[in-house]
């Protein structure tokens, strides 16, 4: 059985007002610098990862290199892990764009799986790549009592979440990935077994 834990990057600017991120490279915050180092602690005293993998934007590998410190293993980049590209609306706030795209904006909102992003991509775009990123991790880490971090973005985590949860990409706004969030997900034989999704105590005291 192999166990995942998957969670997001630390706070950045754009989450709060939202803008649509993506591609865009943004430090961590100092709420940001506080989780990583908490998600860091909390992740050492409940596993013993052999691995951690991580998007290549900045905000991931700096959340992945906390917990590789932490719990004294490797960082691997993994570039299907990357966040969405939003195209031509890249760093562009959801206030600017439901004003200026009013019907693709109340589309994404309401219907994600229908939308692909000018010069961008579509949520299938995402599982696709999502997809082979796990892929990846489980042919490299298939027998019992292994247990690897990944480390993504708010997309790309939901598009793991509704393929590891047998669930429709019209459920995308369903799971809420928190800043610094874990997720924990048992895997054997093609089974999964959900353990915690968007668990965030650890971050009490840390912004959350």
């Amino acid at each position: 059985m192999t166990r995942l834990i998957l969670t997001r990057h630390g706070h950045v600017e754009g989450i709060d007002p939202p803008r649509f991120r993506g591609r865009q490279e943004l430090p961590l915050t100092a709420i940001g610098r506080a989780q990583i180092l908490a998600l860091a602690r909390r992740i050492a005293a409940i596993a013993n990862p052999a691995v951690v993998f991580t998007s290549p934007m900045q905000r991931c590998v700096d959340t992945a290199r906390a917990v590789a410190e932490a719990c004294g293993i490797a960082v691997e980049i993994l570039p299907d892990l990357n966040d969405l590209d939003y195209g031509t609306w890249q760093w562009r706030t959801y206030d600017e764009m439901r004003a200026r795209e009013p019907a693709m904006f109340a589309t994404w909102m309401a219907a994600p799986h229908l939308v692909r992003f000018p010069s961008g991509e579509s949520l299938q775009d995402i599982v696709a790549r999502s997809a082979d990123a796990l892929r990846v991790v489980l042919e490299r880490y298939p027998r019992d009592g292994d247990c690897v971090v990944m480390v993504g973005h708010d997309t790309i985590n939901r598009a793991l979440l509704l393929q590891l949860l047998d669930q429709p990409l019209s459920a995308y706004w369903r799971l809420r990935q928190a800043p610094c969030c874990l997720n924990e997900l048992e895997l054997r034989d093609g089974r999964v077994w959900a353990l915690g999704i968007n668990e965030r105590q650890h971050l009490a005291g840390a912004g959350e």
